[in-house]
């Protein structure tokens, strides 16, 4: 219902924005909002030569190839002016992010079929561990912890095993993973839900600690400050792992003084102390290596546990090939079987993430998240805020819709202000310290047809803020 209303808002808004845009010729045009390309120029209006003042005009006519480009400011991108049979056209710089249609376009080839293509193999791999006893053993050994956080969870469940999965996936940077086996998790769940179109505790909970977005090891982000020749790509690995950790804190108190969990059980505290201690292990591991040493063990730790995973189900399910048998089937059919139900939850989720993508593209689009953007950043910047921070806060306010705008905002940071710069290291924390909530919701939710998620997108939301001030707080303690 609130995810619902909160689409039709901004859809709506953008609409309203985009014909005030065209009737007042000041922002963009009808090509650039439907048909445009990222990357390409914007085109601000079209006019004949006489009308435009006689030193533009002359110059135009006398340029080479009939082009010419003018600086502005030093701020903004370049004007450009193209005559072509007495017509001039004026473009002023590129269009930040893909229009409407190419969103529909890149929303199936280069997310939802990728993404099919993630959940036909793990889910091939989950049927599997579950024909195997696998996740039963993991569900049995993790329930005396997860009868606490979600009560409403029947002990031995088999959504706790598939929960741990995706919590380890995303704890581990294995992005790949976390989404099939989340999704999963959200399926499982729901067999348990006595209202199927109304979000369970359980489920908000899960949702909550999902988007959180804890993670030991920020592949991507290394990865991306690498190639933006950082001088230690793994510096903020630190500020992203102190800030998500803030936040799945903060998620898990919300959301449990909210459904009244016991905070003062034994296991809870106890897992509590082993999860830092494990924390702090590792970073003073990692901390005390070279830099070449830092680079290579994140680098290369993710895919060996990805392999590992691999590896540890085909074995397990080799050695337990009687159990196969008994339900009369074989590891390979089983792994198809599993394969073909992750190719129908892709199908069954793709509308709802083309309704929210279409909307936060509408959004940028329309020029309105620029101008919000523009009037937080002005608002922080006469408040005293350092500019270094106030430039950063554009991958903040993208990274809860779309977090490939964000990634783009984050690159774009590093080459503008350089990777060692605090815009680019606190943008880096942003962009790791969250998940895309609104796609997540759209994602997770859509899998299993609930329309009434309750306090969950609003939950989700205070935590993204609780990590945008934490990550402000670490990043210029640490930098």
């Amino acid at each position: 219902m609130v995810l619902s209303r909160f689409w039709l808002v901004i859809f709506i808004s953008s609409i309203i924005f985009i014909v005030f845009s065209l009737f007042t010729a000041d922002t963009y045009t009808i090509d650039y909002v439907l048909n445009g390309k990222k990357d390409d120029p914007i085109l601000i209006s079209e006019k004949f030569a006489e009308q435009l003042p006689a030193f533009i005009k002359d110059s135009i006519k006398k340029a080479p190839e009939q082009t010419m480009i003018i600086n502005r400011d030093t701020l903004n991108a370049d004007t450009t002016y193209v005559y072509k049979n007495k017509t001039v056209k004026i473009y002023s710089g590129v269009q930040k992010s893909d229009g409407l249609l190419p969103t529909c376009k890149s929303t199936l080839l280069d997310l939802v079929l990728p993404l099919m293509a993630y959940l036909a193999f793990f889910c091939g791999l989950m049927e599997l561990l579950i024909i195997s006893g696998a996740s039963g053993k993991l569900a049995k050994a993790l329930s005396p912890v997860f009868v606490k956080v979600f009560p409403s969870i029947p002990k031995n469940h088999p959504s706790i095993s598939y929960m741990t999965l995706n919590f380890a996936a995303n704890f581990l940077g294995l992005d790949s993973a976390a989404t099939p086996f989340g999704l999963k998790a959200m399926e499982s769940l729901q067999e348990i839900n006595p209202e199927k179109d109304k979000a369970s505790d359980a489920q908000i909970m899960f949702m909550c600690l999902h988007a959180s977005g804890l993670t030991l090891i920020a592949t991507s982000i290394i990865g991306y400050r690498a190639a933006a020749n950082a001088s230690n790509p793994a510096d903020v690995m630190l500020p992203c792992i102190i800030t998500s950790f803030i936040g799945t804190i903060a998620a898990f108190l919300i959301v449990g003084i909210k459904q009244k969990i016991n905070f003062k059980s034994a296991s809870l505290v106890i897992v509590l102390i082993t999860l830092i201690a494990a924390i702090v292990g590792l970073l003073m591991y990692v901390n005390h290596l070279d830099l070449i040493g830092k680079n290579y063990f994140t680098a290369n730790l993710s895919a060996l546990i990805l392999i590992g995973i691999i590896a540890f189900t085909l074995i397990f399910s080799f050695i337990n090939e009687k159990k196969f048998t008994e339900a009369s089937t074989t590891v390979f059919e089983s792994f198809v079987v599993g394969a073909n139900n992750g190719v129908k939850t892709g199908v069954t989720i793709f509308p709802y993430v083309l309704g929210m993508l279409v909307a936060i593209s509408l959004f940028r689009n329309s020029g309105l998240f620029e101008i919000i953007s523009n009037w937080i950043a002005f608002i922080f910047s006469n408040m005293g805020v350092s500019k270094g921070i106030t430039d950063a806060l554009p991958v903040a306010l993208l990274r809860p819709f779309s977090s490939a705008g964000s990634r783009g905002f984050l690159i774009d940071s590093m080459n503008t202000f350089g990777p060692d710069s605090l815009t680019a290291r606190l943008s880096s924390i942003f962009q790791c310290s969250a998940e895309s909530t609104f796609y997540v919701i759209a994602v997770y939710f859509g899998s299993v047809n609930i329309k009434n998620t309750r306090y969950a997108l609003g939950t989700m939301l205070i935590v993204d803020l609780i990590c945008v001030i934490t990550a402000i707080f670490v990043a210029t303690w640490f930098f």
